[in-house]
C-alpha cells in the first residue's frame, strides 16, 4: 500500500513540475526570451516542496526539511534573477530561444532536475514513520547549512569581485575561489548531500535509493551543465594568461584543498 501511495504522490509531483515548466515555456517561447527561467525553476521548487510537505504529517523532520528546499529556493532564486537583469540575458539561450522545440527541451529538462532533486525530501513527506529525532537529522542539517553557507559566501565574493570595475575582464581567485575554481557547486552539492542524509532518518528498504538524488545534483554539476562549462569558458577568455594556468594548475576544480 506504501508503496502504491507513493508511487502516486511521485507521479503528481513529477507532473506538476512538468506542467509549470511547459507552461511558462509558451510564454518564453513567444517572447523569445529566457529570463525568468532560473526563476521559474526556482518557484517550482517552492511550490512542489510546499505541496508535498501539506500531504506529509508535519512533524518538526517534516517542516525542517520542507522550509530548508525553500530557504534555498529563495535565496537562489533571488539571486539567479538579480543576476540576469544585471547581465540582461542567459548566454546558455542565446540561439535556441528562438527555436521553440529546442528550448522546450531545456525546460522539460529543468522540470525533471526540480523532481529528482526533490525525490528525498517527497520520500520523506510521504512517510508516516517519525521516529525520535536523532544522529542523521542533525548531522544532515548540519551538512546542509554547511553547503548552504558555503555557496551564500561564494556568490557574494564573485558578486563583489565582479562588482568593482577595476576586475573587468578578470578572473576571481581570493576568498573561497582561492581553495576551490567552483566553490558555490561545491556548496550545492554539499546541502543536498545534507538534506538525503537528514531524510533517511525515516528510510527503509527501497527508499534508500533515493540516494540516486544527490547523485544525480552531483553528476549534472560535474559531468554536464555546470563544471564542464564553465572551465571551458575560462580557457577560452584566460587560457592565454600565464596567471590563469598557475590558478587551475595549483586550485582544486571543485572540492578545497584536494587535487583530483
Amino acid at each position: 500500500m506504501l508503496a502504491i501511495l507513493a508511487e502516486s504522490h511521485w507521479v503528481q509531483m513529477l507532473g506538476l513540475s512538468v506542467v509549470v515548466q511547459v507552461l511558462s515555456w509558451v510564454l518564453a517561447a513567444a517572447l523569445h526570451t529566457e529570463k525568468f527561467y532560473d526563476l521559474v525553476g526556482s518557484l517550482t521548487f517552492l511550490l512542489v516542496s510546499t505541496l508535498s510537505h501539506k500531504a506529509s504529517i508535519q512533524s518538526a523532520r517534516h517542516n525542517v526539511a520542507s522550509y530548508l528546499v525553500m530557504a534555498w529556493a529563495c535565496r537562489l532564486g533571488t539571486f539567479l534573477a538579480i543576476r540576469v537583469i544585471r547581465d540582461g540575458g542567459d548566454r546558455r539561450f542565446d540561439k535556441v530561444k528562438h527555436d521553440p522545440a529546442v528550448f522546450l527541451k531545456y525546460w522539460v529538462i529543468q522540470g525533471l532536475w526540480v523532481f529528482i532533486t526533490l525525490v528525498p525530501t517527497i520520500t520523506l513527506n510521504m512517510s508516516k514513520r517519525n521516529p525520535a529525532l536523532g544522529v542523521r537529522d542533525y548531522l544532515g542539517w548540519a551538512i546542509w547549512g554547511l553547503g548552504f553557507l558555503i555557496e551564500v559566501v561564494a556568490d557574494m565574493q564573485k558578486s563583489v569581485f565582479r562588482s568593482n570595475p577595476a576586475n573587468e575582464g578578470q578572473f576571481i581567485s581570493s576568498g573561497l575561489w582561492s581553495v576551490s575554481r567552483h566553490p558555490n557547486y561545491f556548496g550545492e552539492i554539499l546541502l543536498w548531500i545534507g538534506l538525503y542524509v537528514a531524510c533517511s532518518a525515516v528510510f527503509r528498504g527501497w527508499q534508500y535509493l533515493t540516494v540516486a538524488s544527490p547523485i544525480f545534483v552531483m553528476l549534472l554539476i560535474t559531468r554536464l551543465s555546470g563544471v564542464p562549462l564553465l572551465e571551458a569558458s575560462g580557457l577560452k577568455r584566460w587560457g592565454g594568461s600565464a596567471e590563469y594556468q598557475r590558478y587551475i594548475r595549483d586550485v582544486p576544480v571543485l572540492i578545497p584543498f584536494i587535487k583530483t
